[in-house]
């Protein structure tokens, strides 16, 4: 029941004709115990302090500054961190008085001393919360148990949805070019009233898409800092691009450009929203999103567009770096080729100095000393010939590697009895080699093509990104990324559509 209510109580100033210089802001809290209060107010996804009340006498507490305060919502808070109630400020309302009861669970005792406009505002509340309990106790009566019983409730929720849409519809035309009316679009959702039917008969959900989609942001504002001074427009924006578009990072790259256009460069709103979703792809978990970073780093933070964002400006070289890193390893792209020493090899190489060198210098002159034997040894990621390749890299020790090797040991015995045109290309990431030999022989894996960094001349953790292991990627016959940091459960049903790939071709 989500949208029967508004996550926070708000509480609006009324707005001066006449000009004002700084803010003064009283509230009477009946009942108030308090000794020491907090305005706070609402930036993307913070919370922040404006300032604070330390003598509260009879429950009167003042705010009061030399400066006008940012146009948006703010909050008084309690000494123990409890949200009393919202209000907003905007540039022409700077002083305000407003009286409370403290009954957190019904708005009667709140009201505005000096503004008609807030307190047809608080009336909004009010018929929100009317329906929020009309909806409540009707779902009391029913006693949902059966199918019939939840029709009846979302058929109650259709009802009551379409009579709050209506009324926030009224409001907003009502009180059109006041910033509570723009609080109030950015919160309703954009839908298709009248849903033509789709050639089968049905609703058209495709309609219904399209249309949600392209009046999602109708009337926002992205020039004005005070968009996002409220605790609606991060949701938004984060359910738009979490469950709105199409998770693709094509699609994805479009839409970050199409927003961030619309901001102002340099302004708040365009730095927190950059940052956002610079931070939100660069940790995004699904697979092949890691793109939209990249991109986001070339168009955005390469370019100098990204200044400001960070108190620390290494940030943004450390991001520049993380997408350096990344990008040769994007999906669809060439891996990078390997030149590693087979582990049956490991006694020569050993016997070379590889692992008694202290430094890389030593590691360097140990190379060139041994360059010509060597080169006949290396085994090339780009010699292995295959429909299908397995590139793992994993550790004998590592826990969650002893799960998942023996489970890819099963599904590659599986896979070759089903006539897979398929090779493993196994990267052990240390240079323990009696270790690596042991599992191999114990463990059955003399078909897989096992290899480790011998002459320490890959680095093959930084060049892959193996920050943890195991790592599995998924080439393909040209040794072209299909897909990376997989589960062993994943990887027959990506060999499935590459194998209808190839068909097609």
């Amino acid at each position: 029941m989500k949208r029967f209510f508004l996550a926070f109580v708000f509480c609006f100033s009324a707005i001066y004709t006449h000009a004002q210089s700084g803010y003064d802001i009283t509230i009477n809290l009946k009942n108030c115990k308090d000794t020491i209060a907090f305005l706070t107010y609402y930036q993307f996804d913070k919370t922040l302090i404006k300032d604070t009340c330390k003598s509260i006498k009879n429950g009167r507490i003042v705010f009061k500054g030399k400066d006008k305060l940012d146009k948006g919502i703010y909050t008084l808070v309690s000494q123990k961190k409890t949200i009393y109630f919202d209000f907003f400020i905007d540039d022409q309302n700077q002083k305000l008085e407003l009286n409370s009861d403290l009954n957190l669970n019904d708005l009667d005792g709140l009201s505005a001393v000096n503004s008609p406009l807030e307190n047809e505002f608080f009336d909004y509340i009010k018929f929100i919360n009317k329906q929020n309990k009309e909806f409540q106790d009707y779902r009391i009566s029913i006693d949902v148990k059966t199918k019939k019983d939840t029709l009846l409730l979302n058929e109650k929720q259709k009802v009551l949805d379409k009579r709050i849409q209506l009324y926030e519809q009224n409001f907003i035309s009502k009180h059109k070019a006041t910033y509570i009316a723009d609080v109030i679009d950015l919160k309703m959702e954009k839908v298709l009233q009248d849903i033509p039917k789709a050639s089968n008969g049905r609703p058209d959900s495709l309609m219904v898409y399209k249309y949600y989609k392209n009046h999602y942001w109708d009337n926002i504002d992205f020039k004005e800092d005070a968009t996002m001074r409220n605790p609606f427009f991060f949701p938004k924006l984060k359910k738009y691009f979490e469950s709105v578009i199409i998770s693709h990072p094509d699609s994805l790259i479009v839409e970050v450009d199409r927003i961030l256009d619309k901001t102002k460069q340099g302004s708040l709103l365009y730095k927190y929203t950059l940052a956002h979703l610079i931070y939100s792809y660069e940790t995004s978990k699904i697979m092949g999103l890691d793109k939209v970073f990249v991109h986001i780093s070339d168009h955005y933070f390469k370019t100098g567009k990204a200044g400001g964002i960070y108190d620390d400006d290494s940030v943004i070289s450390r991001i520049m770096k993380r997408a350096d890193l990344l990008r040769p390893l994007l999906i669809g792209a060439n891996a990078p080729d390997l030149a590693m020493i087979k582990a049956n090899d490991y006694e020569i190489v050993k016997k070379m100095g590889f692992e008694a060198a202290k430094n890389s210098e030593e590691a360097t002159k140990v190379y060139y000393a041994n360059e010509g034997v060597l080169n006949k040894m290396f085994n090339h990621l780009y010699s292995v010939n295959a429909d299908f390749i397995i590139l793992v890299f994993w550790d004998v020790d590592c826990g969650h590697c002893q799960k998942e090797i023996p489970k890819l040991i099963k599904l590659y015995n599986e896979l070759k009895l089903d006539k897979k045109d398929l090779k493993v290309y196994s990267v052990y990431t240390l240079h323990e080699g009696d270790k690596y030999l042991k599992y191999i022989a114990d463990n059955g894996l003399k078909d897989w093509i096992n290899v480790y960094d011998g002459a320490h001349i890959n680095n093959v953790t930084v060049k892959y990104d193996v920050y943890s292991t195991p790592v599995i990627y998924i080439l393909d016959k040209n040794k072209k990324i299909k897909a990376k940091r997989i589960g062993v459960e994943q990887i027959k049903d990506i060999i499935e559509e590459m194998e209808k790939e190839y068909k097609k071709k």
